[in-house]
């Protein structure tokens, strides 16, 4: 379980990396909506686990610019450090955060389910009235 300091120092972390690609990498391999979802620091505040979501038009571009975030660490690390008032820099990892794709899955299943389950009530019902008559 993560301690207040821990918490604090990820909150700021997620900031400053979000701000950084947003604001501060001018690759043009950085295309579509960049989201950093969460980040895990280490007990001793040394190592950052980065999850990023990376939503763009194919699956070529998401690659792209998650590489792009990947070969541009240092440079984030470098922002990073700017902004953070401690003895140490964690050091950035990063990773691909799939969990919100297989959210966006599972719900458009769950529609798909829904539809499918409301169209057999709508022909039975047209049945039924046609049978009445």
């Amino acid at each position: 379980m993560p301690k207040r300091r821990q918490e604090k120092v990820a909150r700021a972390v997620k900031e400053a990396v979000s701000d950084a690609i947003a604001n501060h990498l001018s690759d043009p391999r950085i295309e579509g909506l960049v989201s950093v979802t969460r980040v895990e620091i280490a007990p001793d505040l040394r190592q950052a686990n980065v999850y990023v979501s990376v939503f763009g038009k194919s699956e070529a571009a998401q690659n792209k610019t998650y590489a792009a975030i990947t070969h541009a660490r240092r440079r984030i690390q470098s922002l990073l450090a700017g902004r953070l008032q401690m003895r140490f820099c964690p050091v950035l990892q990063f990773y691909r955060d799939e969990q919100f794709k297989k959210t966006l899955q599972i719900l458009k299943l769950i529609e798909q389910a829904a539809s499918e389950l409301a169209k057999p009530d709508s022909v039975e019902s047209g049945e039924r009235s046609t049978e009445s008559e």
